[in-house]
């Protein structure tokens, strides 16, 4: 790394300028920009992304207090509320959601090698949604509620990692598993989702892509068994069950082979019923799978807690769409400079030390590893030792 650069410009180092211009004229082929491009936009919105900035007013005085550091970040003049304000409103957010494509890619195999505590080497995915509520009054067009507004991202992640491969912003009103719809399902991997997914129909989608599911049943669920694999009850199984739907519409809609396993949490005592189309993998590594699922609800706590999707600096779809794409792009950046630099803490320290270093000129390696003060020398070089 530059140690003659600030830190921001070497975060955003990572995204290589041709790609950037390569995706911008993709949706704005005809567009000139003379003083404010989609690199300074992009430098702006992850400026606030990083350091929390309050709104654009606030980013816009942050950036102009020092006039230097806006001419090495890229800028030819002074950031300006209203021009940053237009381009969130105007260009174009599936700009920014393609990049962020791009830095999932980048991402995911360098954390292809994280251990899950299972014996599988297959791809696992966890499947979610978290809705963002919105002010009714200021967002009209995100009706959700009579009372109430707000924005559902339907999100797909590495648990690997973990890193979102697929990010989907709708509406609060549509329901989660129309969602299987659109999705392209990776042969040999396994999917796992809590019941809101459970739809025969969809689930008949990912088994024959050749993939793997791990849901919950529903408890309103009929099966018919076919037979029954032995369990070992201290582990906290109850039933291995292999049959299909007892209803004619469910079974006509997943015609084929489906696994029942009962499973107790010998902490809490509550019972789960989990159901999979894999017969082969043991009963406890279903529930073991099932519970990693959570990991995306951790992804959820991270990314509302520490970036800002909660807040908007704009009100129309556009902005809101920009926003939120350019945070899951911060959050991307950060974990690759994670992995790349072999940090050993979390991203929630790294993104900590980013924030109040935004404009120092140091190495991001030398910033953000961690070192002992105790091992730190005061002595002068220049005095030779007595003894």
């Amino acid at each position: 790394m530059n140690s003659g650069r600030f830190i921001l410009a070497q975060v955003l180092d990572l995204i290589h300028r041709q790609t950037l211009d390569r995706i911008v004229k993709r949706y704005e082929p005809t567009i000139s920009v003379r003083h404010f491009g989609f690199r300074q936009q992009l430098t702006c919105m992850v400026f606030a992304q990083m350091t929390s900035r309050d709104g654009l007013r606030d980013i816009a005085t942050c950036l102009n207090a020092r006039t230097e550091t806006l001419y090495h970040l890229g800028f030819t003049e002074p950031v300006a509320k209203s021009t940053l304000a237009d381009a969130n409103e105007t260009r174009d957010w599936r700009i920014w959601e393609d990049l962020a494509k791009s830095l999932m890619c980048k991402a995911k195999p360098l954390y292809a090698g994280e251990d899950l505590g299972i014996d599988l080497d297959n791809t696992i995915y966890a499947l979610d949604s978290t809705t963002i509520d919105l002010t009714l009054t200021l967002f009209p067009w995100a009706d959700f509620r009579q009372t109430k507004a707000g924005i559902k991202m339907h999100t797909q992640i590495d648990l690997r990692g973990p890193i979102p491969t697929c990010i989907h912003v709708t509406g609060a009103r549509q329901h989660d598993v129309g969602w299987l719809d659109s999705l392209f399902f990776e042969a040999g991997a396994f999917y796992l989702m809590d019941r809101g997914y459970m739809d025969f129909v969809r689930l008949a989608l990912i088994a024959r892509a050749g993939a793997f599911f791990v849901t919950r049943a529903k408890t309103n669920l009929q099966f018919t068994r076919h037979y029954s694999k032995p369990v070992n009850r201290l582990t906290g199984l109850r039933s291995d069950h292999v049959g299909k739907p007892t209803l004619e519409k469910s079974r006509k809609a997943f015609p084929m082979l489906l696994r029942r396993v009962k499973h107790v949490d010998l902490e809490t005592g509550k019972e789960f019923v989990f159901l999979t189309n894999n017969l082969e993998v043991p009963a406890l590594t279903v529930a073991m799978l099932y519970k990693l699922r959570w990991r995306i609800e951790l992804f959820f706590r991270w990314i509302k807690g520490h970036l800002r999707i909660k807040h908007y600096y704009g009100t129309s779809p556009n902005a809101v769409k920009t926003q939120i794409w350019i945070a899951i792009c911060t959050y991307l950046m950060i974990a690759i400079l994670h992995k790349q630099l072999k940090l050993p803490s979390t991203l929630h320290r790294t993104l900590q030390v980013l924030s109040v270093h935004p404009f120092e000129k140091v190495a991001l390696n030398e910033l953000l590893m961690e070192t002992d003060h105790r091992t730190i020398i005061n002595s002068d070089l220049n005095q030779l030792n007595l003894f």
